[in-house]
């Protein structure tokens, strides 16, 4: 790996804690370094004038419960991204194994996602929801910023489903993303 000069962003660079980097990581390097870094896993999903898009996203993470804000992160390599960037309100389906089929499908290139139409439908909103998700919650974007090839959004959580509540499953069924795979994490992993 070759370290690269650079700086901080000029929005960085006004902290008083900011300071010149020697270097930097390579895009290879930093992808390693985070497939070692196992994370939950969500699609996406928003209305446009061409209809309904989704993806699947392993970058949501909570930010504050009160008020209820969310942040995720979509690559301006996904065809849906145009449409989430671009919507007032989005969809966060967070999934568990269960849900493994939806996230392969909102992972998948050119794939049509809502062409099974019995497996979603819109919110009275008009956001689309998939059925059966573990986990689903209707959000207003109330901020976007550029961040290299992709946009991160903050999201207010407005509405929220739970079908099926982790506290009550006994069953192992967390569904992670480490190395490029799908995981099911449950009582078996577990570190005390």
């Amino acid at each position: 790996m070759t370290a690269r000069p650079t700086t901080l962003p000029a929005a960085a660079a006004a902290h008083p804690s900011a300071r010149t980097i020697g270097g930097s990581v390579s895009s290879d390097g930093f992808r390693s370094l985070f497939r070692g870094h196992p994370s939950g896993v969500a699609v996406i999903t928003a209305t446009g004038p061409e209809g309904p898009v989704a993806l699947t996203a392993s970058s949501v993470s909570s930010v504050s419960a009160d008020p209820p804000l969310l942040v995720f992160s979509v690559s301006a390599l996904s065809s849906s991204t145009p449409t989430i960037t671009a919507a007032g309100s989005i969809v966060v389906h967070l999934l568990d194994a269960d849900d493994v089929d939806l996230a392969r499908l909102g992972a998948t290139s050119g794939a049509d996602r809502f062409a099974d139409t019995e497996s979603w439908a819109p919110l009275a909103s008009g956001e689309p929801v998939f059925r059966g998700v573990r986990a689903w919650v209707r959000c207003a974007v109330v901020s976007r910023m550029d961040a290299g090839g992709s946009t991160v959004i903050a999201a207010h959580a407005l509405q929220s489903h739970v079908t099926r509540d982790v506290e009550a499953d006994i069953s192992d069924n967390a569904l992670v993303y480490h190395n490029r795979t799908w995981h099911r994490l449950g009582r078996h992993s577990r570190v005390d």
